[in-house]
């Protein structure tokens, strides 16, 4: 279990981390989210013992990571970081960059390892490709191989598929935390996706102002964000007062909705005006205008034209939902 305890840090006298507590169970997969200069790149640093707390602990089941002041190497050897500079070799090939931390011992066993790490990031035809001649996604592939390559316990990610292609970051999403899920090891990944946070975490923990907002599993936030601010790190969301939706209500009080929760109809609801529409493959993304003053997100299986009038409308489960939120 990896145990991070009440951790605070700070760079010079700005404060970046206050009071971070958290646990993760072997095998479980943790997603960090947060605005930009949140503090996740930095907590997984911490993590790893690049950085020296200012207070708190944390702990690998009884092992005490220790930051740079007591270790001359920083980094512990049962976990392994993937920054996003990638720290690869450029000058050797994909294959050699993998293999690196592999025992040369066993080249039956190292060859073997490679090809499947090769295999999983799609690169099996690249194999002898020097790394300076790569993509910048193509590297981060192989960066993320590399610190496969010796099956760490811990797996530290920070926005790991920030320059692959979506053609492939989809396939190589779903290869890499299977593998993990199966192997066992303990995944911690910062990240902006919400992909990556929704469809693969078994808990998200969201950072604002220094500290941990909320934790839960992405299910619970997602449909039940406490704020704005939450359910604005998944797409796109509004906050709208009851009593626009529901004039009869007697509640002073405001709801989240998001863009796919609202009902179109050209009869009766809340009454918007188009001012834009957005092609999203599957649908179309409507900001709408309500009374001139505040602007409105929802979907739509139809394009609309500009000032085009529509209503629309929220169901009472998911107003009663949010309600109780």
């Amino acid at each position: 279990m990896l145990q991070v305890n009440n951790i605070s840090f700070s760079y010079s006298n700005k404060k970046v981390l206050e009071n971070i507590d958290f646990k993760a169970d072997k095998g479980s997969h943790i997603s960090i989210i947060g605005e930009s200069g949140c503090g996740k790149s930095t907590l997984l640093k911490i993590i790893y013992g690049l950085l020296h707390i200012d207070k708190g602990s944390v702990f690998w089941n009884d092992t005490q990571v220790l930051g740079p002041n007591y270790n001359l190497v920083p980094g512990e050897l049962y976990m392994k970081y993937l920054s996003q500079d990638f720290d690869l070799m450029p000058f050797i090939t994909v294959e050699e960059n993998v293999s690196q931390y592999l025992s040369v011992f066993y080249p039956d066993e190292l060859k073997q390892r490679t090809l499947e790490l090769l295999e999983m990031i799609e690169m099996v035809d690249d194999a002898k490709t020097m790394v300076k001649n790569l993509s910048g996604g193509q590297q981060q592939r192989v960066a993320l191989a590399r610190v496969l390559a010796q099956e760490p316990e811990v797996l530290l990610l920070d926005e790991p598929f920030s320059h692959i292609d979506n053609f492939r970051k989809n396939s190589l999403r779903r290869k890499l935390f299977a593998h993990l899920k199966k192997k066992g090891i303990t995944c911690i990944v910062a990240s902006h996706d919400s992909t990556d946070v929704l469809s693969f975490a078994d808990e998200i923990i969201v950072l604002k102002d220094h500290t941990i907002l909320t934790k839960g599993t992405p299910v619970a936030l997602y449909n039940n964000p406490k704020n704005n601010y939450i359910a604005s790190l998944f797409g796109e969301a509004n906050i709208i007062p009851i009593q626009l939706l529901k004039p009869y209500a007697e509640i002073n009080k405001s709801i989240l909705v998001y863009p796919h929760e609202f009902q179109t109809s050209t009869e009766s609801g809340l009454k918007v005006w188009v001012k834009n529409c957005y092609f999203k493959g599957s649908h179309y993304l409507i900001e709408g205008m309500v009374n001139e003053d505040k602007t409105l997100f929802f979907n739509s299986q139809t394009a609309h034209e500009v000032e085009t009038e529509l209503f629309l409308n929220v169901s009472l489960e998911t107003i009663n939902t949010r309600l109780k939120a």
